[in-house]
């Protein structure tokens, strides 16, 4: 507890210091948020009623500590494009985003480990070579350019799959999914609609591995370097010559002590995801909180790019919070340092 504290606390002072970074950051912008939010033609009145209402007329601290106190009672604002608060509008975006998110990291996880322990079982051999041909080609293609690959190949090619959406538009009208969470395909499953749960799944394939591509090739590869290195250890030469399973050796032995490197990127991995999501999104025309801030930024909706800006950080934060609880429950010398 001690330890999670100690994180908590930097976390949050780390989180302070970002506030301050943003809020500086949309203050000089060079554009006027009362001109955004009622028009280029609006009269000097108008404009001054505006800054008033947005409290820019106050001073530059006094604006600070307000945006702290809305920070902590829920109030971030109204975007100045759609005029509805931000939080309302993360809100209903949010949740398919952390969808894809989710399905994107559980896949770079369990492929890139297994990848990664089947590579360092075979090196040099063919196996290998094509394991890490596939991860440096995951690591450098770009996510765009992967997206439009596999629409062309899935979609224009084979026809196996749908080329963007969350779900075909026929079935808001035949099967509807019902809001209990507010996460649609984790909704359409508990409650029975299967239909709309069989077609979700397929327009999530797609930008799921799109997604995954990048942090599969740093897991696989992390992995595999870290499993060498382990199978080199005394303790693996004591239990070949025990004549215990390699399945036991390998999986059990092995691999535990070869997963905390492999932990540190997979929080690189969560906070690629939390920022790549938004290419995802947009080549794929997923109805999540990517399009959201691209037509933020192209509108300088200052109150919503903060909001974003605020949320992605938290989320990669507690992301490496997470990561650090689950090395130190690996590697009591963690907990120590």
């Amino acid at each position: 507890m001690r330890y999670l504290a100690s994180r908590l606390g930097s976390s949050a002072i780390v989180i302070l210091a970002l506030t301050i970074i943003v809020f500086i950051l949309a203050r000089v912008v060079p554009s006027d948020p009362a001109v955004i939010y009622v028009g280029p033609k609006a009269p000097q009145a108008e404009l001054d009623r505006v800054h008033a209402e947005l409290g820019l007329d106050r001073p530059l601290y006094v604006q600070y500590f307000s945006y702290l106190l809305g920070l902590v009672t829920g109030d971030w604002g109204n975007s100045l494009a759609t005029k509805r608060p931000v939080l309302e509008e993360l809100a209903t975006r949010l949740p398919s985003t952390l969808e894809l998110i989710f399905a994107a990291l559980f896949l770079a996880v369990v492929l890139g480990i297994v990848l990664g322990v089947v590579a360092a079982r075979r090196p040099g051999k063919l196996t290998d070579a094509a394991i890490r041909f596939l991860s440096i080609g995951g690591i450098s293609m770009p996510t765009f350019w992967l997206g439009l690959l596999l629409q062309v190949l899935f979609v224009g090619r084979l026809g196996l799959l749908p080329a963007t959406g969350q779900f075909s538009n026929s079935i808001k009208y035949s099967d509807p999914v019902s809001t209990v969470t507010g996460f649609p395909l984790f909704d359409s499953l508990i409650t029975g609609n299967w239909v709309a749960y069989t077609d979700g799944l397929e327009h999530l394939v797609l930008p799921a591995i799109t997604l995954a591509a990048y942090p599969l090739g740093l897991i696989a590869r992390m992995t595999r370097a870290s499993m060498l290195e382990v199978q080199g250890q005394d303790y693996i030469f004591t239990a070949n010559a025990y004549g215990l399973r390699q399945r036991a050796i390998v999986w059990r032995l092995a691999l535990k002590n070869a997963l905390p490197p492999t932990l540190t990127i997979v929080g690189l991995a969560a906070a690629y995801a939390l920022t790549g999501t938004f290419f995802v999104e947009i080549v794929f025309n997923w109805p999540g909180i990517g399009a959201f801030a691209t037509a933020a930024m192209l509108a300088v909706d200052y109150p919503v790019m903060m909001a974003i800006t605020l949320l992605s950080a938290v989320g990669y934060l507690l992301t490496n919070v997470a990561v650090d609880l689950v090395q130190a429950r690996l590697d009591p010398r963690v907990r120590i340092s």
